[in-house]
């Protein structure tokens, strides 16, 4: 235990003792500036009010969460009428499989360089050239338009790639979009990706889960999103598989990873999708980090390192191939 701070360095907060001292470190923050009281959210209609909200929270991704200087370079294209980030990691084949990328943030937060770091770091982590997403959202663009674009983007990408050298890529609010645009994809006669990678992913935004109540307490890095997701949902019911891709019918998904913590607040999507995939015949595998908050360790932690190799390893499965650029040095 040399080194590490107190489990109760935190007062009123008790950090685990079975991670790293980065983790450690990690959520050690997260607690001293956690608020006391969940965020008050705006009143439905008041628009203005939820725009200031969006720059306020973009502003701290793009201080806190953004990281510059990964070894990749950057393209923007419209494609299909949507902004898309085109990082390819150096080493990368420019005409090699893309991991199609989908940010985190609620389906709220996450628009324009915070979308570019997120593909840029997927681009890093898979070795692949990543396509980022820029999809538009609330309140100015609510459900379905997200989706639309994801899907319109998809459908540019197959015109370029055989569908089982493309990875679909989502964290988060990128996991529920991950998952709803395979069922929309199906549904409008499009094929499966080769791969797709969901990273406690909010794939049921009824937040039906048991982790919603039990990590609750937690989960330092998130709390519910209801608001958020009634303000997206824009009046459709939010079990519809659109919304809510866990209660859709997932027969035909391709080869899947799933990912979460056990103090995450989306501990029971990731485990509910996971067996829900399995009932379904899909081969997925889960991976459950110990003491992990939503969204990882802050990306310094051995854990987060040990999570970056399992997503590497199971894209190169995935596509068959062993030959993934590593632009990392000293990575795993």
């Amino acid at each position: 235990m040399t080194g590490r701070t107190s489990p109760d360095a935190v007062p009123g907060t008790v950090l685990p003792a079975s991670v790293s001292d980065e983790a450690r470190r990690y959520l050690a923050g997260l607690a001293a500036t956690r608020p006391a009281e969940p965020r008050a959210y705006p009143a439905p209609d008041d628009r203005a009010a939820w725009l200031r909200l969006v720059a306020e929270v973009d502003e701290w991704f793009r201080t806190v969460v953004v990281r510059d200087g990964l070894p990749v370079s950057t393209r923007e294209r419209d494609v299909a009428g949507v902004t898309t980030y085109v990082q390819r990691p150096e080493g990368a084949d420019p005409d090699g499989p893309v991991a199609l990328d989908l940010h985190g943030g609620g389906l709220l937060y996450g628009a324009g360089e915070v979308c570019r770091a997120s593909a840029a770091s997927t681009a890093v982590t898979t070795g692949l050239v990543a396509w980022g997403v820029d999809y538009r959202m609330p309140p100015e663009h609510p459900y379905p338009a997200a989706l639309d674009d994801v899907v319109a983007v998809y459908r540019a990408l197959l015109a370029e790639r055989d569908p089982a050298r493309v990875v679909v890529c989502g964290g988060s609010a990128g996991g529920n979009l991950a998952a709803a645009l395979l069922l929309r994809a199906r549904d409008e006669g499009l094929p499966m990706p080769g791969a797709l990678v969901l990273l406690t992913p909010e794939v049921d935004l009824t937040e039906s889960g048991d982790s919603f109540v039990t990590n609750a307490p937690h989960d330092l890095a998130l709390a519910s999103l209801r608001e958020v997701n009634a303000l997206y949902a824009a009046g459709v019911d939010l079990a519809h598989p659109y919304l809510s891709p866990l209660f859709g019918d997932l027969a035909g998904f391709p080869p899947t990873l799933l990912q979460a913590g056990t103090r995450d607040l989306f501990l029971s999507n990731a485990v509910r999708m996971h067996r829900r995939l399995r009932a379904a015949g899909v081969a997925a595998e889960l991976h459950v980090f110990e003491g992990m908050p939503h969204g990882g360790f802050g990306g310094d932690a051995p854990e987060d390192a040990e999570l970056d190799a399992e997503v590497r390893a199971f894209v190169g499965r995935a596509l068959g191939s062993s030959r993934l650029v590593d632009p990392r040095p000293g990575t795993p």
